[in-house]
């Protein structure tokens, strides 16, 4: 086949591929750093000529064209898998909505649900001899979404590195629609966070010591699990593995001290496995043609079966807050929403079926309000809205900079001493009042 000829005869340019799109379609366009550009400012050009778009995306690293004028609601509705700032700035534009999802079934809704394709576009790196294009940073669930799109088009971008993968990393130019060459702008980047607090050195501090030789690695976004990726990073730990969601920059900084070979991985031993990568430009550098990292779809990465295959499977996380029975929030503020379920949940069970696993659930005590309130984070209930993470059930490792207190086998009022050990000191005195009127606490309880 000639691959070269195929490509030139389904070049065209944005403008004109995006007149594939007609009022009421559905376009998908993908997942985080894979979002168009070129196709986005075209299809928002279109604005005035189309009506009740559905668009999907997740992940949002920049605001798309199609959101920013005043009147883009009358046009497209935004819908997110999982929410970044972006997504909740459309949100508050009052054209976009959450999507709910356990991130590890997505693939699955695109294969076997009512979830409609008509159009998706997306980036990719430049087609290589063989006619493939790579998702670069998102293997994520894009094969299954594309398989379900009734027109692909894909926008050709030579900065986006070129990351080796499972089957579902992939596409050929024989199964796209429409090839577009876009103006190659760099890939948006996502900081690390910054130079840890001492809040997050003092969780940091207190998982470390957990994680033995040859573990294998999830770290969550975030402060505090970039902290303990900083920490270990900085260790005597050695031959770490990596399968994890998202790829970010603290496994490249403990991968270049030398701490990661994956040499005692049960599966994709020397392999750094991960769904989808977000990160500074050292992370795109770092995984472009590395033949130590692999792009697989989320339905692999996150599944809990594989993950109990992983031996000393480590799972660090973060929350937004937490009550007194062990349910962990970490998508909501009330009924505002922040984030999504994503992954966590998979992650705290496979970690606890792997074999010497474990997970952590970590944030900080306190947190400080615009107005200067100081307000706890271990609350007596979650408050009315906010979204239950993670059941109380399915909690092992909950850690502030206040120590750590391991929930499996612990009754109600073991749990509730335990959590309150861990609050900050200032919020302790409420907490134990709360938990009496709830009637998890003894009184034969340390005060």
């Amino acid at each position: 086949m000639d691959y070269q000829a195929l490509y030139k005869e389904k070049l065209t340019t944005a403008e004109e591929a995006v007149k594939v799109v007609k009022s009421g379609d559905w376009v998908d366009y993908t997942w985080c750093t894979n979002h168009p550009v070129a196709l986005d400012k075209a299809l928002a050009g279109r604005k005035d000529e189309l009506f009740d778009v559905k668009v999907r995306g997740g992940v949002t690293m920049w605001m798309p064209e199609i959101a920013k004028a005043d009147d883009a609601g009358d046009h497209f509705t935004w819908n997110a898998w999982h929410c970044s700032g972006v997504d909740r700035k459309i949100m508050a534009k009052g054209m976009g909505f959450f999507a709910p999802i356990r991130y590890s079934e997505l693939p699955r809704y695109y294969r076997d649900s009512n979830v409609r394709v008509d159009v998706a576009m997306l980036q990719v790196t430049p087609m290589d001899d063989h006619g493939n294009f790579s998702f670069a940073l998102a293997a994520s669930h894009l094969a299954d979404l594309l398989d379900k799109a009734k027109t692909i088009i894909v926008e050709v971008n030579r900065n986006m590195p070129w990351v080796y993968g499972l089957t579902g990393s992939e596409i050929n130019i024989k199964d796209i629609d429409f090839v577009v060459e876009g103006d190659n702008p760099a890939i948006a980047q996502l900081s690390g966070g910054g130079e840890p607090s001492d809040v997050d050195k003092a969780v940091a501090n207190l998982i470390v010591p957990h994680i033995p030789n040859g573990a294998c690695l999830q770290l969550g976004i975030g402060g505090m699990p970039n902290a303990v990726g900083s920490m270990i990073a900085q260790s005597d730990l050695k031959d770490l593995g990596v399968h994890t969601e998202m790829y970010v920059d603290g496994f490249v900084d403990i991968a270049l001290a030398g701490k990661i070979t994956g040499k005692r991985k049960n599966l994709d031993k020397g392999r750094q496995v991960y769904a989808f990568a977000a990160g500074t430009q050292k992370l795109y550098d770092y995984v472009n043609r590395n033949p130590e990292v692999m792009a697989a779809p989320v339905d692999y990465t996150n599944d809990v079966r594989i993950l109990a295959q992983l031996d000393n499977f480590i799972s660090i996380n973060n929350a937004i807050d937490l009550d007194l029975f062990g349910q962990v929030n970490a998508e909501s503020a009330g009924l505002k929403h922040i984030s999504g379920t994503g992954g966590q949940l998979d992650f705290v069970m496979g970690a606890y079926l792997s074999n010497g696993g474990k997970s952590f659930i970590c944030l900080s005590s306190t947190v400080t309000g615009k107005d200067g309130t100081v307000k706890s984070r271990i609350v007596p209930t979650l408050t009315q809205g906010s979204i239950a993470t993670d059941p109380r059930s399915c909690v092992q490792y909950l850690v502030t900079e206040y120590g750590m207190v391991d929930l499996k086998g612990l009754s109600t009022w073991e749990r509730a001493e335990g959590i309150i050990g861990i609050a900050h000191p200032d919020f302790r005195d409420d907490l134990i009042a709360e938990a009496g009127k709830m009637g998890i606490w003894r009184r034969s309880n340390k005060r």
